[in-house]
């Protein structure tokens, strides 16, 4: 396999243009650009490096630098070539004396006004102001202050008579990830431009006017931490200087080589390339190429890797015989023998479906592959399940039912050609941040948008973006609303007819619009349950249906409800309805928690389903995989998640591999899940960290992270990214070597030696990856599935000519109410969410810097509630349903509506989801964790089963070695 080549990596000067082509001559050199490209980009084009310090090819170009000067023939003065369009003709020259005496001016102005501590400073041989000033061939200051009096500047704190220097600032370190030092720099403007104009926080301005501007975060009192930045980094990459600065770096000294890899975090699946020195990573940067990304990132994947370093890491396998013994550390020899002995014994004496295995979704697309590979050709049944059970498996289910697959239907580029937005059950903004940044810049440019959310989230009102209508519905009805705004839809004579004959089922139309034509289903008739005015909810219909191109957008406030798979096939019929499927701006597009939960759902990981979403119960199926693995398959569904705790409770499920998720944390009514885990005989849990399901573990597999292996994951657009090895395995190695050692100990006889040979099965077996292999993905950078005959390069949109499964399919939305209700005990609906700097639950970002900003779940409340219980701003209350309680700190808040109480589920000390229910999406058991009916009142601290829960958890970690 052929060693992955960097691709031009220059930086441009400004951002690439499309239009009719222009020629013109630079320095004696014809250049054909297209129309609207600036004279800096073109000249670049051809190899031609014009000096520059204001421009950078991911923002709008400024000219406030005035080191691109150039002559222009036929044009007086010297104008700066980043501002200037090209035009047919043109004879441009970059390099006359006279504009190399301009250069060299500048330069010197911009140097007078700078510390020469370049040895020591942080961005020595990585910085664009050195390079310059060498480029210019500046070679001496002429300022020189005064007899008897200082020069004024920036970069003294003192002048020579030991007088404060009124315009130095000290550095801000507030900020945990990187430093501000107002004295290095030259106010280009390039961190205010990329706040703005890349990541749309708008939380940097230029202070001051003339010699005094300045960059400043926020108000006259504010630092970095407590402004409104979100720590995306993307100033940091912006500046030329050391002004904005990783301490990584300022620690441990500039990186000298990279490796592209995919972050480990959401699903957005950001390309980053990892900086090292030597074997020492040093700082992660967005990779420019990465197509899901294109240059960005969010504080997770830019600063939160720390993790793989943490001391709480567990580096060396560990085994006991109950879970009432500490922990032992032993060989993988003699962990692998315990774990086999353990399960082939448990299967000997409760029969082979007595075990099972839970795939990770934050594992590789290859070693989830291995793991349900390992149910299905070693356990000998189909007891696989992944997270996506807990949070997309509804996803799945429609969109397979109403469009013949089971993803999203857009490219994350594709939001740049849309016209109006549905977000619907989603925070982009906390949950998928890069590509949240990506669609305020479509709203400042003029899209609207539509917010299905019971919170007013921060896309519903923020800096220079507002929604157009806030649907904030009372938990729970979401198919009611959206079979509201379908009603509008075909009662208006909205829909688009057309597109409707010719692509989809037209007589399952008919009676999906008599449905939904009923009276009943009208926003008047269902205003008082769903808590959406008529009047905006008709306006919102009236927005999306009328309003050109129509995407939405999705996320776990949909999924995650007893109705789940119905509100997505509601959102599918929408889409229908208008016509907004098949092409660039519109679609149906789930955001995926993960990073690999797409990926996980693709190899099979499902009970019921072998890779590529192909039923277990079909012999052809089975018959592909059985002359593969030399194995006979099991005709009939497997457990899922629930069924394996509930067959443990039974006492007929004994056995569960887990590779890297954290269920005794994730799933809901954590009671349930501890019981059933306390009720199996082997858990073999195969991790980082002891995680809170490790508390009823029998072996712990050490686990390696992103970092550290070779692969592929998949995000929420289908596409297939690398994951490149950084750094050597610190606990001997990657997951798909220790699945692979786990299976050879019960016989299994694998023989892998590469992630790439482990791709080629899948490709051999699974027809969306046919034309998958790492040759193309290095050639390609990424591709998105379905890749085959069909689609060699991959399919970017999908159901462009027609639906997978031929005609779409409008499918009857009934609205039935949820079985969890409010009452007088507990007359509260609880919903839960995620905040931008912590992930999932929180193993990985809680073992970083990233707690500064949340160091614990708290329970939004809003002010009317709070005020009928006597309840302030962080007083500890007890937040209580039919399950469970828990203790948390309050946030009074009008972001959520009354009735309505928010909070996370980061913090195991807090474990919200003892609180949640085991009500589930009626077609595939994922969770309701949308709506609980809960109490809160005031408390004094823990409750009894929080401090049980962590006096069982502490005992439980005992090691040994520590103990002795």
């Amino acid at each position: 396999m052929k060693d992955f080549i960097i691709p031009d990596d220059r930086d441009m000067g400004t951002p690439a243009r499309t239009g009719n082509p222009v020629t013109l001559t630079i320095d004696g050199f014809e250049v054909t650009v297209p129309e609207g490209t600036s004279v800096l980009r073109a000249a670049a084009e051809i190899g031609i490096q014009i000096p520059k310090l204001c421009a950078s090819d991911n923002l709008e170009a400024f000219g406030s630098c005035r080191l691109c000067a150039v002559e222009i023939e036929g044009r007086r003065g010297t104008p700066a070539s980043c501002t200037t369009p090209v035009a047919q003709g043109m004879v441009v020259d970059t390099n006359s004396a006279k504009v190399r005496k301009i250069r060299k001016g500048v330069m010197e102005l911009y140097i007078s006004d700078h510390p020469l501590d370049c040895l020591t400073c942080a961005a020595n041989g990585d910085c664009e102001l050195q390079d310059m000033a060498g480029a210019v061939g500046l070679r001496d200051v002429r300022y020189k202050a005064p007899e008897n009096r200082g020069l004024a500047n920036h970069f003294e704190a003192r002048n020579t008579s030991g007088e404060t220097n009124p315009e130095w600032l000290p550095k801000d370190d507030s900020n945990p990830y990187f430093s501000y030092d107002p004295s290095k720099c030259i106010v280009c403007n390039r961190c205010v431009r990329a706040c703005e104009e890349v990541q749309g926080t708008f939380a940097l301005t230029i202070a001051g006017r003339g010699f005094d501007s300045r960059v400043s975060a926020g108000g006259a009192g504010d630092d970095f931490l407590s402004s409104d930045c979100v720590s995306c980094g993307a100033c940091v990459q912006a500046c030329p200087t050391a002004t904005l600065q990783e301490k990584s770096v300022i620690e441990m000294g500039t990186p000298d080589r990279s490796v592209v890899t995919t972050c480990a975090y959401c699903g957005v699946g950001c390309s980053f390339k990892a900086e090292l020195q030597g074997d020492e990573l040093v700082r992660m940067v967005p990779y420019k190429h990465g197509k899901a990304n294109r240059g960005h990132s969010c504080v997770k994947g830019r600063f939160a890797y720390g993790y793989a370093n943490h001391r709480d890491r567990i580096l060396n396998p560990m085994i006991r015989d109950t879970i009432e013994e500490p922990w032992r550390e032993v060989s993988w020899d003699e962990a692998l023998t315990f774990a086999a002995n353990r399960l082939r014994g448990l299967q000997d004496k409760y029969g082979k479906k007595s075990i099972g295995v839970i795939t990770s979704s934050r594992c590789t697309n290859e070693e989830t592959f291995l793991v349900q590979k390992l149910t299905r050709a070693v356990f000998g049944n189909n007891n696989t399940d992944t997270c996506a059970r807990v949070c997309h498996s509804p996803t799945g289910y429609g969109l397979g039912q109403t469009f013949g697959t089971s993803a999203g239907t857009q490219d994350f580029d594709s939001v740049e050609q849309t016209d109006v937005v549905i977000v619907i059950g989603a925070n982009p903004t906390d949950g998928h941040p890069v590509f949240a940044s990506r669609l305020k810049k479509r709203l400042r440019a003029g899209a609207k948008l539509i917010v299905i959310d019971p919170r007013r989230i921060d896309l519903v009102k923020s800096a220079h973006i507002e929604a157009a209508h806030h649907l904030a519905l009372t938990p729970g009805t979401n198919v009611a609303v959206v079979t509201a705004l379908a009603h509008v839809i075909v009662t208006e004579g909205l829909m688009d007819e057309a597109f409707i004959r010719e692509r989809c089922d037209w007589d399952a139309f008919q009676v999906y619009a008599e449905f939904v034509s009923d009276a009943r289903h009208s926003p008047e008739a269902t205003q008082f349950l769903t808590g959406v005015p008529a009047e905006e909810l008709r306006a919102a219909a009236r927005t999306f249906a009328r309003g050109g191109n129509g995407a939405i957008y999705y996320g776990l406030g949909v999924t995650e409800h007893s109705q789940g798979s119905t509100t997505v096939m509601g959102i599918a019929n929408l889409a229908m309805l208008t016509g907004n499927i098949g092409r660039p701006g519109v679609g149906v597009n789930p955001l995926r928690g993960q990073n690999n939960v797409q990926g996980s759902c693709d190899m099979g990981s499902f009970p019921h389903e072998l890779p590529g979403y192909r039923h277990v119960k079909l012999p052809e199926v089975r018959e592909i995989f059985e002359t593969t693995w030399g194995v006979q398959i099991d005709p009939e569904p497997g457990l899922r998640i629930p069924n394996m705790l509930d067959a443990a409770v039974e006492g007929s499920f004994k056995g569960l591999y887990c590779q890297g998720e954290d269920i005794l944390q994730s799933d809901p009514d954590t009671k349930h899940v501890a019981a059933g885990l306390a009720a199996m005989e082997c858990v073999i849990v195969h991790d980082l960290f002891l995680n809170e399901t490790a508390n009823y573990a029998h072996v712990f597999l050490p686990g390696s992270t992103f970092l550290e292996k070779d692969g592929t994951f998949t995000n929420a657009e289908r596409r297939i990214n690398r994951v490149r090895r950084v750094m050597a395995p610190k606990n001997g190695y990657a997951d798909w070597e220790v699945t692979q050692l786990l299976a050879n100990a019960m016989g299994a006889g694998w023989t892998y030696t590469h992630p790439s040979q482990i791709m080629d099965e899948i490709a051999a077996t699974t027809p969306s990856f046919a034309g998958v292999d790492y040759a193309l993905l290095e050639e390609k950078g990424s591709i998105q599935w379905p890749c085959n005959e069909d689609h060699p390069e991959g399919t970017p949109l999908m159901h462009v000519d027609g639906f997978v499964r031929g005609k779409g399919r409008f499918i009857v939305t009934e609205y039935v109410a949820t079985d969890e209700k409010t009452g007088p005990r507990f007359p509260l609906l609880l919903t839960t969410g995620r905040i931008l700097s912590q992930y999932n639950v929180g193993a990985q970002t809680r073992r970083t810097d990233n707690v500064v900003w949340h160091d614990g779940d708290v329970l939004e409340i809003h002010p009317h509630d709070a005020e009928n219980r006597g309840l302030n701003d962080g007083d500890w209350v007890r937040l209580a349903s039919r399950s469970g309680e828990t203790t948390l700190k309050a946030k009074v808040t009008d972001r959520v509506s009354p009735g309505v109480v928010y909070t996370t589920f980061h913090h195991p000390d807090t474990q919200a989801n003892v609180i949640t229910t085991d009500y589930s999406d009626w077609a595939t058991n994922c969770p309701e964790y949308k709506v609980t009916a809960v109490q809160v009142s005031p408390s004094n601290g823990p409750t009894d089963w929080q401090e049980d829960y962590a006096a069982q958890a502490e005992r439980s970690r005992r090691i040994l070695p520590a103990a002795e």
